[in-house]
C-alpha cells in the first residue's frame, strides 16, 4: 500500500506531535471520519504504528544497546532479519552496509540482561558469524 497525498499529511503532522483525530481533521480541512478509518487502514496495513514512546533516560533497571552483527552468507539478509526482529527485548533491526550486515537496537534489564539476551535468545539465530555490543549511556533525542 503506498500512502496518498492526505495520508503523508496525516503522518507528517502526527509524527510531529500528538493530536486528535478531530484536530488533524481540524487541520486540513477534512472529517474527524476520514481521519480515523485513514488512521486504520494505515494501521492494518502496517503502513503507520501509533504508540507511546518514553525517553530511555529515564529508565530505570533498562539498558539500551546496539548490536552490531555480521553474517555467515549475505544471502539470508531479509531471512535473518525477520528472525531477529521477532526476538523479545528487539525494539528494531537494520540491515546496513558497512563493516556489519545489521545494527540490532534492544531494550533489555540491566546488564543481566544484555548477557541473557545475547546468550540465550541471539545465539540461537544459526548464521550469524560475530557480533560487537554497544551499550547506549546516555540519547539526546531518542524515544523507545
Amino acid at each position: 500500500m503506498q500512502p496518498d497525498t492526505l495520508d503523508w499529511k496525516i503522518i507528517n503532522i502526527l509524527s510531529k506531535k500528538y493530536m486528535s483525530n478531530s484536530s488533524v481533521a481540524k487541520e486540513l480541512g477534512v472529517t474527524e471520519g476520514t481521519i480515523r478509518q485513514r488512521l486504520k487502514r494505515l494501521q492494518s496495513d502496517g503502513v503507520l504504528k501509533i504508540r507511546a514512546l518514553r525517553d530511555p533516560n529515564i529508565l530505570e533497571n533498562q539498558q539500551l544497546a546496539v548490536v552490531a552483527a555480521t553474517l555467515m552468507e549475505a544471502k539470508y539478509l531479509d531471512k535473518i532479519a525477520q528472525k531477529i526482529s521477532e526476538l523479545e527485548n528487539v525494539l528494531s533491526v537494520s540491515i546496513v552496509s558497512g563493516r556489519y550486515d545489521f545494527l540490532i537496537e534492544v531494550l533489555v534489564k540491566s546488564n543481566k540482561g544484555l548477557v541473557s539476551f545475547l546468550t540465550e535468545k541471539l545465539s540461537t539465530i544459526e548464521g550469524i558469524s560475530k557480533t560487537e555490543t554497544f551499550v547506549i549511556l546516555k540519547s539526546y533525542q531518542k524515544w523507545v
